[in-house]
């Protein structure tokens, strides 16, 4: 049986009871969550990977997405960016390769981390399809299938399946004089090319029952993926994206009923003001089903800081319930990351999820504890504190002070070494001790 399954009889499984440990919550909440199809466990039965919950009352939680391009194909350089996400504390990975051997590539990527990994098996459909056919638009069911079976059987955790792209999305397309800003979705780019050029139905949406199968026989989650998203700021809440949202989500509902753990994807690039909207109403039509966000990015004008951009838009949509961040990177729009920016990534969109968590979830004990540490000058405390305290130290230990219990930032002027003698009857007196 599935996770979700296994909640709907009743049953605490050891999965549960670990996320449960983790989150600091009672196993018959993540139970009656799983259950209610509000929150997931990526868990592929053939491989054993660090557990995390996804969902309502958990920790928002950072995703961190490599792969290779036609351009670059560096097995090893994927593997080491695989690593480098996960000791920056990405909660999990998606693999996305389109270049190379992507079997290879995947079963390289899952043997060098112990997080959970996505993938978006469009990908490789297509790849292959060009390899075999020489058009991506002669690809068959079966061979979309295929790489489905092919993928989980490796171990691949949580997957991206576009089946919301359909004749009825592409219509708004056309009936709203397309985007400012295209469709920036891979996926979703080669699914929409397929249906026009073929006069047919997405064979994801048209034969949803079988993705569904598919994926429930390994207890896969089925991430239902954005292809039509918005790649502009003005092109943020669209009908096209929304006819996609809408689609996504009764079809969520549907694979919940068939025993599958689901999620729901969305929105791209968004300004800051359409964020709320966008999270609460993902979350209305789908009865608060898992919300996995891409940023959103807030801006369409900060190349080389975009991960800065998608960081300002996370930490809105985490405090508006999104539970699922995939980071974004400096290197978005520009080029292939590198391990530098992964490692970038990572902590902008953990800072992100935890500004949004101090709101959702209405915790911040670490920030009043760190505040403490900073005020009376305990600066072990400090780096045990932070969430990057290595990088943290580094810095300060870069840049000695001459009293050391100072930075060199006030040195002898610091406000609190200054001050603090002054109101040592009231630390020890007061509740703010």
């Amino acid at each position: 049986m599935t996770q979700i399954e296994y909640a709907k009889n009743g049953f605490i499984t050891k999965e549960m009871e670990e996320v449960a440990l983790y989150e600091g919550l009672s196993a018959e909440y993540v139970r009656d969550a799983i259950a209610a199809g509000i929150a997931v466990i990526p868990n592929n039965i053939n491989r054993k990977a660090r557990l995390v919950g996804i969902g309502k009352g958990f920790t928002t939680k950072v995703n961190a997405s490599i792969g290779t391009s036609s351009d670059i194909a560096d097995v090893k350089a994927e593997v080491e960016k695989a690593i480098a996400a996960e000791r920056a504390g990405a909660d999990t990975l998606m693999e996305l390769s389109v270049g190379g051997d992507l079997d290879h590539i995947r079963k390289e990527v899952l043997g060098s981390t112990a997080l959970s990994v996505g993938s978006v098996p469009l990908y490789q459909a297509f790849k292959e399809a060009i390899e075999k056919y020489h058009d991506p638009n002669k690809l068959t069911e079966e061979l979309l299938f295929d790489v489905l079976e092919r993928q989980c059987a490796d171990g691949i955790s949580f997957m991206a399946v576009h089946c919301g792209i359909n004749r009825l999305t592409i219509e708004r397309l056309n009936k709203q004089g397309y985007r400012y800003g295209g469709i920036v979705s891979r996926g979703g780019s080669y699914m929409v090319g397929w249906m026009l050029n073929n006069g047919r139905e997405n064979p994801l949406y048209d034969k949803f029952d079988r993705v569904v199968e598919i994926l429930k026989r390994y207890d896969c989650v089925l991430s239902l993926g954005n292809g039509l998203r918005a790649g502009a700021v003005h092109d943020s809440l669209d009908r096209a994206q929304v006819q996609e949202l809408l689609i996504n989500c009764e079809l969520a509902e549907i694979g919940q009923s068939m025993g599958c753990q689901m999620m729901c994807e969305g929105p791209g690039h968004l300004p800051l003001d359409d964020i709320e909207t966008n999270v609460k109403l993902q979350k209305k039509m789908s009865g608060d089903a898992p919300f996995y966000v891409l940023g959103p990015l807030t801006t369409d004008i900060a190349a080389g800081y975009d991960h800065i951009s998608a960081a300002i838009g996370a930490a809105e949509a985490a405090r508006y319930g999104a539970d699922l961040i995939c980071y974004v990177t400096p290197a978005e729009h520009l080029a292939l990351p590198d391990k530098k920016d992964v490692v970038e990534g990572v902590r902008a969109a953990r800072i992100a999820a935890h500004v949004g968590d101090m709101v959702k979830l209405g915790n911040r004990s670490r920030d009043m504890l760190m505040s403490k540490a900073r005020r009376d000058l305990k600066w072990e405390e400090q780096y045990r504190l932070g969430l990057f305290g290595e990088k943290a130290s580094e810095i300060r230990a870069g840049r000695s002070p001459s009293e050391p219990g100072t930075c060199t930032m006030c040195g002898s002027f610091c406000a609190l070494d200054n001050v603090n003698v002054y109101f040592k009857d009231a630390l020890n007196n007061g509740i703010k001790r």
